[in-house]
């Protein structure tokens, strides 16, 4: 009895040593968080509100992305628009220069570069007067000529001579007009020495680049019209349309003399000729 009186005290006194710590450290917590005299608390930020947050940006961001994709479709789509328009324009004007230097290439009998640093020159003018459309046809087929109006085919004959001239140009450009030309429309080429001969469209075909049987030296004077297939296309592809002319013998402007005793005979084989259109077409 008398030891277990003893022991009261002291299990009381570890309780309350207990107890006072608690309390101590109860008040020291309520220091911390209280703030200074005239400050506010700062608000309490729940765990899960915090983890929240980034979704809660994410959804403020979602609405934006429709948005920022159109511009970026947009932009695009007036960057393809703008390039379109500085190709016609392009070629546009290298036909007004063109159009002088062919003149000068008449007026002097010898071939006139539109600028200086040019690869190619005149050597005719195409022209389909049912359709009122004009064209000055570039010596050689490279992509510079190509760029700025038709290109004769190197290795075929000149226009108004026996074989099969061949001129080369883009769809969305010089040769645009080439779906609209029907059988019996006359075409008209005027060479740099200022002889025209106008030619009678026969027909066309759509044919691979490599299959497009163009003989440079056929019997006749022919005329040949190549671009590419489909004429509304927006890519490259294999195929080619091709327009047939041949000469109408009767009709040249430009001299009294007859038509065809101007004409001269080719000078390449056949064979050479003819692989040289296919190999050119190609491109």
């Amino acid at each position: 009895m008398t030891s277990r009186t003893d022991s009261l005290p002291i299990f009381c006194m570890r309780r309350s040593r207990r107890a006072r710590q608690a309390l101590q450290d109860l008040l020291a917590r309520n220091r911390i968080a209280s703030p200074p005299a005239g400050e506010r608390h700062p608000p309490l930020v729940r765990k899960d509100e915090a983890e929240a947050e980034p979704s809660g940006e994410r959804a403020r961001l979602r609405p934006r992305l429709p948005t920022l994709l159109s511009l970026l479709c947009a932009s695009a789509a007036l960057a393809l628009f703008g390039e379109g328009l500085w190709i016609k324009a392009k070629a546009e004007l290298a036909q007004i220069l063109l159009d002088r230097a062919f003149a000068q290439s008449i007026a002097t009998g010898r071939p006139v570069k539109p600028w200086r640093w040019a690869d190619t020159w005149p050597i005719a003018r195409i022209s389909v007067p049912r359709l009122q459309t004009t064209s000055i046809v570039l010596a050689g087929s490279s992509g510079q000529a190509l760029a700025f109006g038709p290109g004769h085919l190197d290795q075929t004959p000149r226009p108004g001579e026996r074989g099969t001239a061949v001129f080369a140009a883009h769809r969305d450009t010089h040769f645009s007009f080439l779906g609209e030309l029907k059988a019996g429309d006359e075409i008209k080429v005027t060479r740099n020495d200022g002889i025209t001969f106008t030619y009678e469209m026969t027909g066309a075909d759509v044919v691979r680049w490599n299959e497009t049987n163009i003989d440079a030296g056929a019997h006749g004077y022919n005329l040949a019209l190549a671009t590419c297939w489909p004429l509304d296309g927006a890519f490259g592809g294999p195929l080619r349309y091709v327009v047939h002319a041949r000469l109408k013998p009767q009709v040249m402007f430009g001299d009294t003399k007859p038509g065809v005793a101007l004409i001269s005979a080719a000078t390449s084989s056949p064979n050479n000729r003819q692989s040289t259109a296919n190999r050119v077409i190609s491109r």
